[in-house]
C-alpha cells in the first residue's frame, strides 16, 4: 500500500522553523496500530489523518481528523491542523475555507487569509485554578512559577518575567509523572504579548517547537491579564512559531503561516 504524505513546517514564514507535522489524506481509516506506527516512524511531533468527510452545511469541504505523536493518539493538536489545511488548500485552490472534525474538540472551521496567514478557529480552553499543586510540577520545574493554572491539556506555570521561561530547566522524569498532563511555561513577552514553552515528556517529546492547542488556554488567559482581545504569541523553542490569537467569548481564533517542505510518498509492506 503506497500513501501520499507531506510535511509542512506549521507557525513559520521560514523553512526549518516552526513546528514540523506529517499530513496524510486517506481514503478510510487505518488501523490504530498502523497509524500510531506510521507517527512513531516519521518521528515528528505529531503526524495528522484526514478523511473526507461529508460538506457541512454551506457547502465548506470538511475532513475528519485524527493526531498522532510518535507516542500515542493526541486528542487535540493546532500546529499538525494548521499544516493539513496548507495540505487541503493546496489540492483544492478554488476554497478559502475548510470545515475540520475531531471528537475531543467537535467542529474547528479554518479559513485562508489574504495576508497568506491561515485562521483556525477553536473552543476556548482557558485555564483555572487546580484543586492541589502537584509535587511532580514543582519538582520538575528549575525555577518556581510565581502561579499554577490547569485546564483540560496542561498545567500552566506563570512567571513575571521573559527570562524565567527562557532558562528554566524541566526534569522530564518529574513531569512524566504527570500524565495525562503536560506543562506549558509562560509569561509576558518583551517583544510580543506573551511568551511560553511546552514540554511534554508523557505524551511526545521532552519539549513541543510550537503548540497551537496550548494557546487556547493561553490567549483567553492573557487575554484577561492584559486587557485585549487580540494578542501576538511567541513560542520559544529553538525551533521558535509565531501565533497570532483573538478571543472571541468561547472560541480563540489562532493564525499562523505555513511552508511545505516535503511531498512524497510512503509504502505499507
Amino acid at each position: 500500500m503506497k500513501l501520499a504524505i507531506n510535511i509542512v513546517d506549521a507557525f513559520t514564514d521560514k523553512q526549518f522553523k516552526g513546528n514540523s507535522a506529517a499530513v496524510i489524506v486517506l481514503d478510510d481509516w487505518l488501523s490504530d496500530t498502523l497509524m500510531q506506527s506510521i507517527a512513531m516512524e516519521n518521528n515528528l511531533s505529531e503526524t495528522a489523518f484526514l478523511v473526507a468527510a461529508d460538506t457541512a452545511d454551506n457547502g465548506v469541504i470538511a475532513f475528519n481528523i485524527r493526531w498522532f505523536s510518535p507516542v500515542t493518539e493526541i486528542d487535540f493538536c493546532g500546529h499538525a491542523t494548521l499544516a493539513s489545511a496548507h495540505v487541503v488548500f493546496a489540492k483544492y485552490t478554488q476554497h478559502n475555507s475548510i470545515e475540520f472534525r475531531a471528537d475531543a474538540v467537535g467542529s474547528m472551521q479554518v479559513e485562508k487569509k489574504h495576508d497568506g496567514f491561515i485562521q483556525m478557529n477553536f473552543p476556548n480552553r482557558a485555564p483555572t485554578e487546580p484543586e492541589y499543586i502537584p509535587s511532580a510540577l514543582l519538582d520538575g520545574l528549575s525555577i518556581t512559577p510565581q502561579k499554577v493554572l490547569q485546564n483540560g491539556q496542561a498545567y500552566f506555570a506563570i512567571y513575571d518575567n521573559e527570562d524565567d521561561v527562557m532558562i528554566v530547566e524541566q526534569d522530564a522524569s518529574e513531569l512524566r509523572k504527570l500524565a495525562p498532563y503536560d506543562v506549558v511555561v509562560t509569561a509576558p513577552g518583551q517583544h510580543f504579548d506573551f511568551v511560553s514553552r511546552y514540554f511534554w515528556p508523557a505524551n511526545g517529546t521532552d519539549e513541543d517547537p510550537v503548540t497551537g492547542s496550548i494557546h487556547t488556554g493561553l490567549a483567553p488567559y492573557w487575554s484577561q491579564q492584559l486587557g485585549k482581545k487580540a494578542l501576538e504569541a511567541y513560542q520559544a523553542s529553538k525551533r521558535g512559531g509565531v501565533l497570532r490569537c483573538v478571543v472571541e467569548s468561547d472560541r480563540v481564533l489562532i493564525s499562523g503561516q505555513t511552508v511545505g517542505y516535503l511531498t512524497g510518498e510512503i509504502s505499507i509492506k
